[in-house]
């Protein structure tokens, strides 16, 4: 198998703002896995928290020998491998990992989904996300996210209400809230989760710092709505730690290391009869399909980075009745 690979910097449409920061662009590293006749296509999305950097990235990459591995590849020993050149860099290896099924899917002409026997039918809305911005601006981007049937709202500021508001006066669709670890104090972040509630949210994610489990847990034990861990919960091994403290997970590729943990995440989290987002980072249409393989396994799905990049190299894949379309076409279904 011959790796090769390049450092891309995806532009967002708008500037993104989360709770604690804003950005414009993310850097990317686009990989290809050639074996067969076939290529495998992966990317690796990496966002300021969590690390990694084309730097990083490069230097795990130089490190990597994919000739070991044989097709149908045991993904086990995938991520075995890959783990032991270095316990972090979920972003690159997720890469890596995408590309494997991607090239897989193609030399055994299968699409990627049927490895999970992910049902195409059963796929869940998407939603788009509002960051956090100026009253003007967030009426401009819930006007132009008219494809989605459920927003997604960024909090953690002190101005959510006023967000919230200004989404409510121009739209009635169910949405979902994200405070990225912003709220502060549990007493208020109870109180903002009736109103939240009372506003039409569904789900909120991270409402504290990842670090402070005991409140977390003491807001989910109240909650009217389910909570789910974001930050808190990135690789499998967090999710006994974190289980109890939050309703839910959010299960984004960039954090697992790609679809194959992933996948045992969401088996895992079944078993212990909690919800599951299928979230994502600013992402091309690589890890959108990516995520689409195995959102029909999930409750929800927020995959929506195709709708907030403005230099996407690929095609957008199929949408339609807010949904992503899954073709039956070997691998991801990419079109380039």
């Amino acid at each position: 198998m011959k790796l090769s690979f390049e450092p891309f910097e995806l532009k967002l449409r708008y500037p993104f703002g989360i709770s604690g920061y804003s950005r414009s662009s993310t850097p990317l590293i686009l990989l290809k896995v050639e074996h067969d006749g076939q290529v495998g296509y992966g990317e690796a999305s990496m966002v300021p928290y969590m690390g990694e950097s084309p730097g990083t990235a490069t230097a795990f990459l130089n490190k990597v020998d994919l000739r070991r591995f044989k097709i149908p590849i045991d993904f086990d020993e995938v991520v075995e491998y890959l783990d032991a050149l270095n316990p972090g860099n979920p972003a690159i290896k997720a890469a890596i990992d995408i590309a494997l099924h991607d090239l897989e899917g193609k030399i055994r002409c299968i699409p990627c989904y049927s490895m999970f026997n992910s049902n195409p039918d059963r796929m869940p809305v998407t939603t788009i996300t509002i960051g956090i911005d100026t009253p003007e601006m967030v009426v401009k981007k819930v006007e132009e996210a008219e494809a989605a049937h459920v927003l997604k709202v960024k909090l953690g500021s002190d101005d959510d209400q006023e967000l919230v508001r200004t989404i409510r006066s121009i739209s009635n669709k169910p949405l979902f809230a994200d405070a990225n670890q912003g709220w502060k104090d549990k007493f208020k972040a109870l109180d903002m989760l009736h109103w939240l509630k009372e506003q039409g949210v569904r789900v909120v994610e991270q409402p504290m710092e990842k670090g402070k489990l005991e409140e977390n847990a003491w807001i989910t034990e109240r909650s009217p709505l389910p909570i789910l861990a974001d930050e808190s919960f990135q690789r499998l091994g967090d999710l006994e730690r974190i289980k109890g403290a939050y309703h839910g997970i959010n299960v984004k590729l960039m954090k697992s290391a790609g679809m194959h943990e992933a996948f045992k995440m969401i088996r895992r989290a079944r078993e212990l009869d909690m919800k599951i987002l299928i979230g994502c980072m600013s992402e091309t249409s690589i890890p959108t399909l990516a995520g689409a393989a195995l959102a029909p396994l999930c409750d929800w799905a927020d995959l929506d980075g195709p709708f907030l990049t403005s230099n996407n190299p690929f095609n957008t894949p199929a949408f339609q009745n807010g949904r992503w379309i899954l073709s039956d076409t070997p691998g991801l279904g990419l079109v380039m």
